[in-house]
C-alpha cells in the first residue's frame, strides 16, 4: 500500500485551511480522501468542485442514481469511499 505524506489539520493555512473547514462543516471531519490530496490545494479544490458539480447540477439522473453509480464504481475499484 502506498504512503503519502499529508498536511495535518493543525498545519493547514490559506486555501487548504478553508478546504478543511468546509469538509468539517459538510461531514463533521476531514476524511483521508481529502487529506491525501492536501499537498496541492488548488488541485484538491478542483476535485471537490468537480465532484460537487457532478452530484448536484441538473441531470437526467436523480441524485440517488448518481450516488448509487458512485458506490458501484468505488466497489468495483476496491475503494471504501
Amino acid at each position: 500500500m502506498a504512503w503519502i505524506k499529508t498536511v495535518d489539520e493543525s498545519d493547514a493555512d490559506g486555501l487548504l485551511a478553508r478546504i478543511y473547514e468546509g469538509a468539517r462543516k459538510r461531514a463533521g471531519q476531514v476524511y483521508q480522501i481529502i487529506k491525501v490530496q492536501s499537498n496541492h490545494p488548488p488541485a484538491l479544490k478542483g476535485m471537490i468542485d468537480l465532484y460537487g458539480s457532478v452530484m448536484r447540477l441538473d441531470s437526467p439522473l436523480s441524485r440517488a442514481q448518481r450516488e448509487m453509480m458512485a458506490v458501484v464504481v468505488s466497489r468495483a475499484n476496491g475503494c471504501h469511499y
